[in-house]
């Protein structure tokens, strides 16, 4: 009976969660230069997009965003940025926000081996790669992790923690 009462709650949650979304007034179905990384080859700009989301569900204690390649010939994608603990309240993070340090939101480490958002870089003549930006909302209010966590811990950490996600996927080739 726990059991079956626990499922009806986890789908409930998410139900009700129908309504929590994720905008950009900078991303649309291509990047730009603005989002392409500096460096591996790559000349852009490297600046994090403006993101905002609404309808968080009930319950909600904190939010991440990711943003992730499913794309790079790595076997296992890509991570660009990482960036957690964002408090309940706070529903927008502006332009170039993945450029700088803040005291109140974690951003950890990047497959780039760095911290903050690193640009869309695919390999010359791939396929366009398909670029997910993410917002979690999470269940706990810290996922207790810093900055030097490796992409797939904090992707560990959000994934148990989700209560609904909310994504954007822009496209990039070059």
């Amino acid at each position: 009976m726990k059991k079956i009462l626990l499922s009806l709650s986890l789908c409930a949650t998410f139900l009700l969660a129908d309504n929590f979304t994720l905008s950009s007034t900078d991303l649309e179905g291509q990047l730009t230069n603005k989002q392409v990384f500096s460096g591996f080859g790559c000349s852009g700009e490297n600046i994090s997009p403006e993101l905002s989301w609404k309808d968080a569900p009930n319950g909600t204690k904190s939010f991440a965003i990711t943003v992730y390649d499913p794309d790079a010939p790595t076997g296992s994608g890509w991570w660009h940025w990482l960036a957690f603990d964002i408090s309940k309240d706070k529903f927008t993070l502006p332009s170039g926000f993945g450029n700088i340090e803040s005291k109140d939101i974690i951003q950890s480490m990047t497959d780039f081996g760095k911290t903050g958002f690193g640009g869309a870089c695919p390999p010359k003549g791939d396929n366009a790669h398909r670029y997910i930006f993410t917002v979690h909302a999470l269940d706990v209010e810290t996922l207790a992790l810093n900055k030097n966590a490796n992409p797939a811990l904090v992707g560990y950490y959000i994934n148990i923690h989700s209560l609904a996600k909310a994504s954007i996927i822009s496209y990039y080739a070059r």
